[in-house]
């Protein structure tokens, strides 16, 4: 069953003020393999994080597995003690723990910090700039972001390709091409309320929710239930995200977003600024990794757990060590 799931949350469920501790959500050390191995390559030569105890924590769907079980393993592998606390279920728990201390470092979305924690409700099409200015904001917070991928994990519709042939859709704004009664979604709870979510993107494209999109037309899922619920043809359009490693598994089509209405996420490391200070070389250690992260790498990485079924942190070691990052 994936996991590839609930990976943002609300900013109303994020404001809670109660401090939520690790223990009491029945959370402890994370499951599956982690490995520890030696930096190889150019980061042999990297000062060791000795003395260095460290809590990583990521969220619990897939591709946040993967990205924490990354983590854990350089981190180690340069010489640290690091606690795995990678699969805490949603954003709202995975902040939580991040405020109060309880981790250190989390690979985070630019997109999730600005709209959800930090409750802007205007994107920055601009995928630098939006970086800059969570960034500076979560500086006010003690936590310091890293260098952020090239990789944008948003959120799209997806389709079937004879779908897409059969009506000329190609991006977000061909979806007036397509008949109403034909205009059938699958999408998740969460989509449907988000102020970036689904009635408001109809509006960015001049549609009305209930008009243009009867109510009638839309099921509401899971999200790894999504994927193939469109290629059954339950429904003609799901909403996606743009590096789940089933859009290339199942062979469906992606929307652009030529408005650029979908916030971007890239994903960078969020690491506690006094631990950073201490230890500059976590950015030597995790940058260049980072960098190797695009939307294609990420797709394959996330196949390897949706569609093959393998362990997420097997497939962080076996990509890091054909990389030469670590032996």
């Amino acid at each position: 069953m994936t996991r590839q799931r609930m990976r943002r949350a609300t900013g109303a469920v994020v404001a809670v003020t109660t401090a939520v501790t690790l223990s009491s959500c029945g959370l402890g050390t994370s499951g599956g393999l982690t490995t520890s191995a030696k930096l190889a390559g150019p980061l042999a030569s990297v000062k060791k994080l000795d003395g260095l105890d460290i809590a990583v924590g990521s969220k619990d769907f897939t591709e946040q597995q993967i990205l924490g079980k990354i983590a854990v393993i350089m981190l180690q592998s340069g010489g640290a003690k690091v606690k795995d606390f990678t699969a805490i279920p949603g954003s709202a728990a995975s902040r939580q723990a991040q405020l109060t201390g309880q981790v250190q470092l989390i690979m985070e979305y630019t997109g999730t910090a600005w709209i959800t924690y930090m409750g802007k409700t205007d994107p920055i099409a601009d995928s630098r700039k939006q970086y800059e200015a969570v960034k500076a904001e979560d500086a006010k917070n003690g936590f310091t972001w890293l260098e952020p991928a090239p990789m944008n994990n948003t959120y799209s519709l997806g389709m079937r390709q004879d779908f897409a042939k059969k009506y000329g859709l190609k991006d977000l704004s061909d979806l007036k091409k397509v008949p109403v009664g034909e205009r059938t979604f699958c999408i998740e709870s969460e989509f449907a309320n988000r102020n970036d979510g689904f009635q408001p993107m109809l509006k960015a494209y001049g549609m009305t929710y209930g008009k243009d999109v009867p109510t009638g037309n839309i099921r509401k899922m899971d999200t790894g239930a999504i994927y193939s619920a469109i290629d059954q043809k339950v429904c003609n359009l799901g909403e996606v995200f743009t590096t789940d490693g089933r859009i290339k598994s199942l062979h469906l089509d992606v929307m652009s977003d030529s408005k650029h209405f979908f916030p971007n996420y890239n994903v960078s490391p969020v690491v506690k600024t006094t631990i950073y200070d201490t230890y500059p070389q976590i950015a030597q250690i995790l940058e260049p990794v980072v960098k190797k992260l695009d939307n294609d790498t990420l797709i394959d990485l996330n196949a390897r757990v949706d569609v093959e079924g393998k362990d997420p942190g097997k497939v962080a070691e076996e990509w890091l060590k054909s990389e030469g990052f670590i032996e």
